[in-house]
């Protein structure tokens, strides 16, 4: 996303509802200060997935930021996803972890996280994927394998202004076509219905 650090961008968490899932003190008052820096004032401080679960089923939330807490974390995910308690269960979801290999990764999208971000938090980096999410909306995905946010991402390349790293970045400017369009009698045929007899 690369969100420009010195941008005067104003972004205000003041009528969010935001569940905190940490069981370390120090995690939880970094999670704290960053969320009051962006404005939030109803923060619901969670040490534990029971005092968290009792949340969920009395508070209507806007975001949940969740350490992994050795593998708690994704369980209380799972647990929420599963759940049945309304809207809650399609609230979006940060997980937080000190590691993250790809088969955290992996567990981490597959319990029905929004994304999976590690340790130690930057404001920015919190900020980037808090508007990634507000601006995606990835529908809801109810299955019998899996219940959360679809877990396809659009390719659109690189943003505007930044640079690729990978070598496989799709580039931002389309350019010339480099052969002849496609005439409208073969678009008409490729799209045409046909009836097939078997």
């Amino acid at each position: 996303m690369g969100l420009n650090p010195d941008s005067r961008v104003r972004f205000n968490l003041e009528r969010a509802s935001v569940l905190l899932l940490e069981d370390s003190g120090m995690g939880m008052g970094i999670l704290v200060q960053i969320l009051t820096g962006f404005g939030a004032k109803v923060l619901h401080r969670c040490e534990s997935v029971a005092e968290a679960q009792e949340t969920v089923g009395r508070v209507e939330l806007d975001l949940v930021i969740c350490d992994a807490m050795r593998g708690e974390g994704y369980e209380f995910i799972k647990w929420l996803r599963a759940s049945r308690i309304e809207p809650n269960r399609y609230v979006p979801v940060l997980l937080i972890s000190g590691h993250t290999p790809s088969h955290a990764v992996a567990k981490a999208r597959d319990c029905g996280a929004h994304f999976i971000m590690a340790k130690p938090l930057t404001p920015i980096t919190l900020l980037e994927r808090i508007l990634w999410i507000a601006r995606e909306g990835r529908c809801f995905v109810e299955c019998d394998t899996y219940v959360g946010p679809d877990r396809r991402f659009k390719n659109a390349g690189v943003p505007p202004g930044m640079v690729g790293r990978r070598r496989d970045d799709l580039k931002g400017e389309i350019g010339q076509a480099e052969g002849p369009n496609m005439d409208q009698e073969l678009i008409d045929g490729m799209v045409r219905t046909r009836r097939v007899e078997l």
